[in-house]
């Protein structure tokens, strides 16, 4: 499927995710010294809670986070990929449910809080908590797990960050640092992503100073959020192993990619003593609480995603990240002989798709097809195949693009809605496209990529005003008033025979500009407060 681009640069992720590193990371005296400190496996179960009072309230908090979400979402590498959403939202749901059950995550937070994942094209592993409830997501942690568990360990994690508000609890610590302080240095490290330099060196000062000062608060955060995570992660279905297996993981690639320039910023320090305190849990915990692995049949009854599936989204996370055409050739060889397995035949699939190889794509994705018959990981593969038949220069295959279209139209996963409506596009089948993204939307008013599509539709069936309308309504769900605001009054600007055609549509334009123009009034009136 095609994203528009969103233009400005590819620092706003690197220094958003150096800064979120800094807030949770102690200094290297400090695990010096903790490492030095006698830990019993038991010993978290004594920690305070974290989460009780915060001087940031959960609506300042809101507020700031759309201020870096507003941002995140015109830097190029922001991926809205339908299909790996889907896949993080299989467990992204559960957890959600589970700290929700647990009491974790108050009916009022979460109604307040966005609850919202970002997937970034970032090669490194690594995911991270961001202010307001948004969670940043590597390709290179997606790509790099082997089961379902160990990605969910990692998600619970973060969940845990946010649902215990420890970036309010951290600035009501002794009111060391002020709400505006934390704003000031992610949306200043934004504000300077043209000079990637210089965004470091501000991370480097600014950030590290403010995480120097809360170092043995922020290790009880993560040390609480292990500790909240394992429950939650237990409690949705998981196997608590995966905790385990994933900090083995994540102390790999630190060794791997840490070039020594900022050695006191890490997500995740004394990986050796979190891992032997969650090994310590896993007896506690009991079967029961331990969760089926990823292979176990009573994982589909859950509705938690199989590992068979999970190979397949960590094999499109690979390609995605990847912009080297000869790995992407090396992807397709790998793919040719008889006996390759699923995950292969889908890296091999799409690595062909970007090479422009069609039919060698096709080909592919139908054995990847066969191979998944009857699994969960069916619908992932039927979904590859779907855009690859509208891929440019695709071999054609009517019959194919149509049973695909009808079924993707009848779906309710995201990547399957959305591409059933650019299936319907292109067999001229216009209404039935609009039909479907036009219950969508209502549904999701915050897709913006339904919206873009419906307002493609929308023009092609000759609604200007609706198509404009849509094109507006995109802008706003990634919380670009200015460009909505434009756009609405550009619907309101149409000959008066495209205007009023559609009296009812008009009137909706007229009321959603009000509304736009009440947000940036706004949020004029919170810069001038600030």
């Amino acid at each position: 499927m095609d994203f528009l681009p969103l233009s400005p640069p590819r620092a706003v992720w690197l220094a958003v995710g150096a800064l979120a590193l800094a807030l949770w990371a102690p200094a290297p005296d400090a695990a010096r010294a903790q490492n030095n400190t006698p830990h019993a496996a038991g010993h978290a179960h004594n920690l305070p809670s974290l989460g009780d009072g915060e001087s940031l309230t959960v609506s300042a908090e809101r507020r700031l986070g759309d201020r870096i979400a507003r941002s995140i979402y015109r830097d190029p590498d922001y991926l809205d990929d339908p299909a790996l959403g889907d896949y993080l939202q299989q467990i992204w749901q559960p957890l959600l449910g589970a700290a929700r059950q647990r009491g974790e995550v108050p009916a009022e937070l979460f109604e307040r809080l966005a609850w919202e994942l970002m997937i970034s094209r970032d090669r490194r592993v690594n995911a991270f908590a961001l202010p307001g409830g948004y969670l940043g997501v590597n390709l290179g942690l997606l790509a790099v797990t082997e089961r379902p568990e160990e990605l969910a360990s990692v998600l619970a994690h973060e969940l845990s960050h946010v649902s215990q508000r420890h970036i309010a609890r951290m600035m009501s610590n002794e009111q060391r640092m002020a709400p505006w302080m934390i704003a000031g240095m992610i949306l200043g490290a934004l504000a300077m992503g043209s000079n990637p330099n210089a965004a470091g060196a501000a991370i480097a000062g600014s950030t590290a100073a403010a995480a120097q000062q809360s170092l043995n608060f922020s290790r009880d955060m993560e040390r609480e959020a292990d500790r909240i995570g394992f429950g939650v992660l237990t409690g949705a279905g998981f196997d608590g192993q995966g905790f385990v297996g994933m900090f083995d993981k994540l102390q790999q690639a630190s060794r791997l990619n840490d070039d020594g320039a900022f050695p006191y910023l890490r997500s995740h320090p004394l990986t050796s003593e979190r891992i032997a305190d969650m090994q310590a849990r896993l007896p506690s915990a009991g079967p029961g609480a331990m969760g089926p692995r990823a292979d176990a049949p009573q994982r589909a009854a859950a509705g938690l995603p199989s590992a068979a599936l999970h190979a397949l989204a960590a094999a499109r996370a690979r390609v995605l990240a990847e912009r080297n055409s000869t790995r992407w050739n090396a992807w397709v060889e790998q793919a040719q002989p008889a006996i390759a397995s699923a995950p292969a035949l889908y890296a091999g699939a799409l690595a062909a798709q970007r090479l422009g190889q069609s039919a060698r794509a096709a080909e592919l994705v139908g054995r990847l097809r066969q191979a998944t018959a009857g699994s969960d990981a069916r619908g992932f593969a039927d979904a590859l195949a779907l855009e690859i038949l509208l891929s440019p220069g695709a071999t054609p295959n009517p019959a194919l693009l149509a049973e695909l279209r009808d079924a993707a139209l009848a779906a309710d996963a995201r990547a399957m809605v959305l591409l059933g409506a650019q299936a319907a596009l292109a067999t001229g089948q216009a209404p039935r496209a609009a039909s479907r993204l036009q219950t969508w939307v209502v549904d999701h008013p915050r897709d913006a990529l339904a919206w873009q599509l419906l307002s493609r539709v929308q023009q092609a069936q000759g609604q200007t005003l609706r198509a404009v309308r849509a094109d507006a309504e995109a802008r706003a769900a990634q919380y670009d008033w200015d460009g909505a605001l434009e756009r609405f009054k550009a619907a309101q600007a149409l000959p008066p025979a495209q205007r009023n055609a559609d009296p009812i549509e008009l009137a909706i334009v007229d009321s959603r500009r009000r509304d736009v123009e009440q947000r940036l009034k706004d949020l004029m009136r919170e810069e001038k407060e600030r």
